[in-house]
């Protein structure tokens, strides 16, 4: 019997950093998302009408970890792009900020044209053409 979930989308995502304050600095000051909340523990982002939320290392979190796409779990996040001069923007000025990228791909499974990029814990990001 299937549940059947209604539901209008996304409410929120939520990452864990290794390093709050550089998460932060990446987020909001080199991408330029909007700060919608901060607490010692947790800063939340508006990316269109998506927030996620960065949480700080918790006593669990191991030393030195980095975010891996290949375990279980999160393997990457797509943010939707409706302009294709703005995903060649953003690709150039990812690589101008130093923000390791993949420039502009055609993805060959969907044909879309996309760029992806890693925040400073290694999450993998994308801006995907619809």
């Amino acid at each position: 019997m299937s549940i059947n979930i209604k539901t209008t989308g996304i409410h929120h995502v939520a990452l864990r950093s290794s390093d709050m304050e550089r998460s932060k600095r990446f987020y909001t000051e080199t991408l330029g998302f909007e700060l919608a909340l901060e607490t010692p523990e947790l800063f939340l982002f508006r990316a269109g009408g998506a927030a996620f939320g960065v949480r700080a290392p918790d006593a669990q979190t191991p030393s030195g970890d980095k975010f891996n796409p290949f375990r279980v779990g999160l393997d990457h996040i797509a943010l939707a792009c409706d302009d294709e001069a703005e995903l060649e923007r953003v690709a150039k000025a990812l690589t101008e900020a130093g923000i390791e990228n993949t420039g502009v791909k055609t993805d060959a499974t969907l044909g879309k044209r996309y760029v992806a990029f890693k925040d400073p814990d290694r999450i993998s990001w994308e801006l995907y053409m619809n």
